[in-house]
Order: C-alpha cells, then sequence, then structure tokens
C-alpha cells in the first residue's frame, strides 16, 4: 500500500486508468450496441477527459472516505491487510461509481439542464456498478497492486 503522498498520486493515477479505461470501454460498447476495435480506440479520448476528473474524485472525496468507512470497521494493527485491501477497494467502488456516473451524465449523457438527469444517472450508475465492482476486485486491484509493487520495489522493502 502507498505509504508517501507521492505514492498515493501515484497508485491513483495507475489505478484510474485501468478502472476508467475499462469503464469508459463498456460504456461505449453499450451506447454502440456491440464491442469493437473503434471503441478501444476512442476511449483514449475520453479518458483524456475524465482520467484526470476521477483522479481528483478519488484523491479528494472516494479515497478519503473508503479508507475512513474502512478504519471503522477495521483496526489495522489488529486485521489481516488483505481485509483492509478488499475493503478500501469495495467503498471506493461504493464512492466513486455515482460520482464518476454522475459525471460521465453530465458530460455525455445530454448534459446537466436536461430533465431526465436523475433518471440518466441512476440508470449509469445501475449498469456501471456490477461491472465496476467486479473488474475493481478481480482484475484492476491486483494487476495495480502488482504494478505498483514493482515501481516501489526498494521504498517498500524499507
Amino acid at each position: 500500500m502507498p505509504r508517501t503522498l507521492f505514492q498515493e498520486i501515484v497508485f491513483t493515477v495507475i489505478m484510474v486508468f485501468f478502472m476508467v479505461y475499462a469503464m469508459i470501454c463498456y460504456n461505449m460498447s453499450l451506447a454502440m450496441g456491440n464491442l469493437s476495435n473503434a471503441v478501444f480506440l476512442g476511449a483514449f479520448k475520453e479518458l483524456l477527459i475524465m482520467g484526470p476528473i476521477a483522479i481528483l474524485l478519488d484523491m479528494l472525496i472516494a479515497g478519503p472516505l473508503a479508507k475512513k468507512c474502512t478504519f471503522k470497521i477495521f483496526n489495522p494493527d489488529e486485521t489481516n491487510p488483505i481485509f483492509i485491501i478488499l475493503s478500501i477497494s469495495v467503498f471506493s467502488v461504493i464512492f466513486m461509481c455515482p460520482l464518476i456516473s454522475l459525471v460521465a451524465t453530465i458530460l455525455f449523457k445530454g448534459g446537466i439542464l436536461q430533465r431526465e438527469i436523475v433518471a440518466i444517472w441512476i440508470k449509469t450508475t445501475i449498469l456501471n456498478f456490477p461491472i465496476a465492482f467486479f473488474w475493481q476486485l478481480c482484475f484492476a486491484d491486483p494487476v495495480v497492486r502488482r504494478i505498483f509493487g514493482l515501481l516501489f520495489r526498494k521504498q517498500l522493502a524499507d
């Protein structure tokens, strides 16, 4: 787990890339009605917009809330670290999915002035949540932790 602010920022940037890019691909394929190579390329354009927003939301809102909720449940001195990692991951999805779904609704699904914004936001969150949850726990978190561990091998060993 990250130990410094710099490590936290690096971890967040890598995680955002894996999570946001995958979720953009998922949402684009839903909108197009199928998955094609064009989705993978087009997602990079949207990632340029959504990535920085997701980093800010995670660093300022979702990350601190996920840790606060986790440490209300678990004592880090007495708990197996895997439970803390899983709890932070679960709470991150719980907080990030509605937040980033709201941003996507505003930016890509008709804007804030449309009459059905709340319904579209709720539908987007409901469609995104199971995929984000599965992707985070089964793929993104293990891969990002491995990459992070390789990048900061020396610092984490000290």
